[in-house]
């Protein structure tokens, strides 16, 4: 009777596959991604508040005191102009812990209707949303008034 030594090749592949198995997975560790940055926070914000396919309710959650902007936000959910809208952001740049200031261009059907606009960041309840006072200036433009937005004031 002849004993054949199995080769190293075969008796490893098991130990790997065990030790893989007890360790979760093969010479790797549980890293976690780091937390994005306020810049990152605050570009996914403004992205997926002028995005065409954010609900309604999602993009209240993304406003500074959304929910004083309910009915316009609900008014203009349906319209094929909102619908078609994104934004892009060019640039962030942090002016306190809580604040930012924001480039960034609205497009609508992926071409670009407002260039280069300037607009605020707020951390609100924990999380970066849009400033209240950028989404003014936008109905501002569609000549939409709300009580949420203060008057402008004349300087006559």
């Amino acid at each position: 009777m002849r004993h054949e030594v199995p080769s190293a090749r075969r008796m490893l592949v098991p130990c790997l596959v065990g030790a893989a198995l007890v360790l979760g997975a093969c010479g790797s560790t549980t890293k976690k991604s780091p937390p994005p940055s306020a810049s990152q926070q605050i570009t996914q914000a403004w992205r997926a508040f002028f995005a065409g396919t954010t609900s309604a309710s999602n993009k209240i959650a993304l406003l500074q005191d959304g929910s004083a902007f309910t009915a316009i936000i609900n008014g203009q959910a349906s319209s094929t102009l909102a619908k078609g809208a994104s934004a892009t952001v060019s640039k962030v740049t942090l002016t306190s812990p809580s604040t930012a200031k924001v480039t960034y261009t609205v497009l609508l059907g992926g071409q670009p209707a407002l260039r280069d606009q300037v607009g605020a960041a707020v951390r609100q309840d924990g999380k970066w949303k849009v400033g209240a006072a950028s989404f003014c200036a936008l109905l501002s433009l569609e000549q939409v008034s709300t009580p949420a937005c203060p008057a402008p004031t004349s300087s006559s």
